[in-house]
């Protein structure tokens, strides 16, 4: 998932809320068994192919339960980092909203860090009336440069009857709701070629120490282990917050998100040093960490999953929209790509949740009633039925979902309530933790190419984050 962050600094931001962790075993037993059924689903994954399990009312319209305005001849503009089949499917959920209210919609694409993106338009004088934001801290900084505007009352009223409170409260600012958490994530998996592994001899690890052996199996055999997505920055948070998140504890992974620790604490210096087994041995990444740092995020999975018994990997990690890059290879999920939890480094596996949040960023009728609409199960449903996607709202029916990969994996996450940790880094200053070519990323990257030099790389981050937080 793409991330943005903002450039406010700690005195400015409102901290993100501290989810409950009580529970969180009996939690994580729900989504630990729901994944592990994914690996034995034998369904395709991703596309509207209406395939749907025979689960009842499956492929059928949602009911029209979100009451919109006519908006005739009105005109909106949406801007997202989505690109492919994310803004194809995204595509669709707005034909829709034009079909309800007869207004038209364009989707305007952005880069990252989308922040700037929206800062130039703002300053040009043509923002979008709604932008979808891929992080907490982007919503707080459109917030504190006064270009979000509060999510109005029917939006509202959808909000309180389709989210968890942890929801709510990650759109929200001071208490004043300005997000609707329309697109969320998984990030805590390990897809992986079952043929490669069936050849190799190896097993789904569930520890850490497991993992290493798995690779060194599969190695063996002839097929680098591990498809890292080097060149893109944030795939390297992902890694880090999950090792760091299993390692550290919920605690530790609040303060260093807030950064009421440095990252010259020991529990950093710790899952630098677990990540250096892996990223130390180049034979067990993918064109080494050279390679690595040249390949990008669709093509670490398409890597993987191509290339019959020989494909240049044999496992990528990241979360459940992975899904959408294997549906555009010849592997099916379920059966030839499998996926199991990111493995346990201390005494329990992570849990790390993203989401992307629509905000609106002009007064407009049209955009507050973009927010209802999604904000509603319908829209979720739209986006649902056409793969690649999980939805927080709790009322969108499970046999929306096109297969049992992706209805499991939603399932679970509604299950978790607001008993979860969102990304680490997606609640962090923009300039840190979400700018190509600086702060985390660059670090992470320097990291990846140099991972024997983890007090360096701890002086480089906190560094970067004591500048980023003002401190």
């Amino acid at each position: 998932m793409r991330t943005t962050r903002t450039t406010r600094t700690t005195r400015n931001r409102r901290a993100p809320r501290k989810l409950p962790w009580p529970g969180r075993r009996a939690r994580n037993a729900v989504l630990l068994a729901a994944v592990g059924a994914l690996a034995v689903a034998g369904c395709g994954g991703g596309g509207d192919d209406g395939n749907t399990k025979g689960k009842k009312g499956a492929g059928k319209d949602p009911a029209a339960t979100v009451r919109l305005p006519r908006l005739d001849g009105q005109k909106l503009q949406v801007a997202a980092v989505w690109t492919g089949p994310e803004q194809q499917n995204f595509t669709k959920v707005l034909k829709e909203f034009e079909k309800r209210t007869g207004a038209t919609v364009t989707f305007v694409p952005a880069q990252d860090p989308i922040v700037n993106f929206l800062g130039t338009k703002i300053a040009g004088g043509s923002p979008p009336d709604v932008a979808m934001l891929p992080q907490v801290g982007a919503v707080q900084q459109a917030v504190a440069k006064k270009w979000a505007k509060p999510v109005g009352p029917e939006a509202r009223a959808q909000l309180a009857a389709n989210y968890a409170r942890g929801w709510q409260d990650l759109g929200s600012v001071d208490g004043t709701p300005y997000g609707v958490y329309f697109k969320a994530a998984n990030k805590s998996l390990v897809w992986y070629n079952h043929a490669v592994f069936e050849n190799a001899g190896a097993r789904e690890p569930k520890t850490w120490k497991e993992f290493l052996a798995t690779a060194e199996t599969v190695s063996a055999s002839g097929v680098p282990p591990v498809s890292v997505g080097g060149a893109d920055g944030w795939t390297l948070t992902d890694w880090f917050e999950n090792v760091y998140l299993s390692q550290a504890g919920p605690q530790k992974y609040d303060q260093l998100a807030k950064h009421r620790i440095t990252w010259t604490d020991p529990s950093v210096h710790r899952a630098l040093a677990t990540l250096a087994q892996l990223f130390g041995k180049a034979d067990l990444i993918a064109g080494g960490a050279d390679g690595a740092l040249q390949t990008e995020f669709p093509q670490s999975v398409s890597q993987t999953f191509t290339g019959g018994d020989h494909p240049k990997a044999a496992m990528v990690f990241e979360g459940d929209f992975v899904s959408v890059n294997i549906a555009q290879t010849e592997a099916e999920i379920g059966s030839d790509a499998r996926v199991f939890p990111f493995p346990a480094v201390g005494a329990e596996p992570p849990v790390v949740t993203g989401g992307d949040a629509a905000v609106a960023l002009t007064d407009s009728e049209g955009a507050q009633a973009l927010l209802t609409f999604l904000a509603s199960k319908d829209a979720a449903g739209i986006w649902a039925r056409a793969g690649g996607f999980i939805s927080p709202n709790k009322s969108l029916d499970p046999a929306a979902y096109p297969n049992d990969v992706q209805r499991d994996i939603a399932e679970a996450l509604i299950a978790a309530g607001d008993d979860f940790r969102f990304d680490m880094s997606d609640q962090m200053p923009q300039s840190f933790g979400g700018t190509p070519g600086r702060g985390e990323w660059k670090a992470l990257q320097d990291f990846l190419k140099n991972p024997s030099d983890i007090v360096g790389a701890q002086a480089r981050l906190e560094a970067d984050a004591a500048k980023a937080y003002g401190s």
